[in-house]
């Protein structure tokens, strides 16, 4: 938290009387990111510009050990302004960005992979040239609805390009012991995005995933001052939540917490925008939100209903104290694009990931 808490610092500081304010396209996706004015490069750092606020989550998605720097932003004139409010509402013209980078190794195509482990912290971006920056995607609430938007940072790293195709980078990633990896980082087509942001199989309405009140709800440091993060966006007009309680997830790297609990959170960030009673894999009957109740709907001695060829050969989902035996542990250690789950946003197995899921199952009880 100390070095994201620099980081908002730093960029608040750089500001000028000049910095830009961003621009709402009302109804089309300019070419270029910088027409959304949502950052400034022109000093050679990356910084943040009028009323573009930083924000982090308790448990973040995994996607290659990518960092990534996540901002929102409402247009001043709309701030306090909303349509309606369900679970958390925001005002027509939000724009949310989140940026995903890489400590730079000895070139372009060589990246570092950063110590911590959930990509939640962000190093300090002191300059443009220490990072490498892949890819910023927006989800921009327009006057109906959501709609994402993805931009492919230039060679030069000074702006970004709109893609709809998606694109495909090959990167090594080289860890803390200097061992190399190679692997193709996938940047997501405009339908893979609609895909995961359509955790309602049945509307197929885009929605948010990581701003949502168990993810979002933490103590975040803002101008110097730490402060519940919902409540903070909400004083600054920039969302409203419905009056209910909220029951933050934890952070799954957290070992002050339950092994429990820090299983079910990075189950539920990573998985449930699809495992969930009415998502795109509810024919699977897995239900892997944070709030699942029964053990069968968790996978606990499940039949694979459509997995086919991604079963690995294991009959049940999850085989109390046999994660070798269970095919959940194995979609996620496998990289065989056919098995591997989650099936878009990752090339790389999660090795802490999967070791925490490894030690939960391995510390059920029961048997099949």
């Amino acid at each position: 938290m100390k070095h994201f808490a620099i980081l908002v610092l730093i960029l608040i500081a750089a500001c000028t009387d000049t910095i830009p304010t961003p621009v709402f396209h009302v109804d089309r996706n300019p070419a270029q990111l910088s027409e959304w004015k949502i950052f400034e490069t022109s000093s050679g750092q990356l910084e943040l510009s009028d009323g573009v606020v930083p924000y982090d989550l308790n448990s973040p998605l995994f996607t290659d050990y990518a960092l990534k720097l996540r901002t929102i932003w409402v247009p001043e004139e709309r701030r306090g302004k909303f349509e309606d409010v369900d679970n958390l509402s925001f005002p027509i013209g939000t724009v949310i960005s989140k940026t995903f980078y890489y400590p730079k190794g000895e070139d372009r195509n060589t990246v570092l992979q950063s110590e911590e482990l959930s990509g939640t912290l962000n190093p300090l971006l002191t300059t443009l040239e220490s990072v490498t920056l892949i890819e910023t995607r927006l989800l921009v609430r327009r006057k109906t609805s959501w709609e994402a938007v993805s931009y492919v940072w230039n060679e030069n790293q000074k702006d970004a390009t709109l893609t709809k195709t998606g694109d495909v980078q090959n990167l090594t990633l080289v860890d803390k012991n200097f061992h190399k990896t190679n692997f193709a980082y996938m940047v997501p087509d405009i339908n893979q995005c609609s895909g995961c942001h359509a955790p309602n199989n049945t509307s197929r309405e885009l929605e948010l995933l990581g701003i949502r009140p168990r993810h979002f709800s933490k103590e975040f440091v803002h101008y110097g001052q730490g402060h519940n993060q919902l409540s903070h966006f909400e004083i600054l007009g920039y969302l409203k939540t419905a009056k209910a309680s909220v029951v933050p997830n934890v952070d799954w790297t957290d070992e002050e917490n339950s092994l429990d609990q820090r299983a079910r959170a990075y189950l539920d960030i990573n998985c449930s925008h699809c495992h969930n009673p009415v998502g795109p894999a509810d024919t699977s009957g897995l239900d892997l939100t944070v709030t699942a109740i029964d053990r069968l709907d968790l996978g606990v001695c499940k039949l694979p209903i459509a997995a086919g060829s991604g079963t690995g050969g294991r009959l049940f989902s999850i085989v109390p104290g046999q994660p070798d035996a269970s095919i959940l542990v194995h979609r996620l250690e496998t990289t065989d694009p056919g098995a591997m789950m989650p099936e878009i946003g990752r090339s790389l197995q999660h090795k802490e990931g999967v070791a925490l899921v490894r030690e939960w199952v391995k510390h059920m009880e029961g048997e099949c």
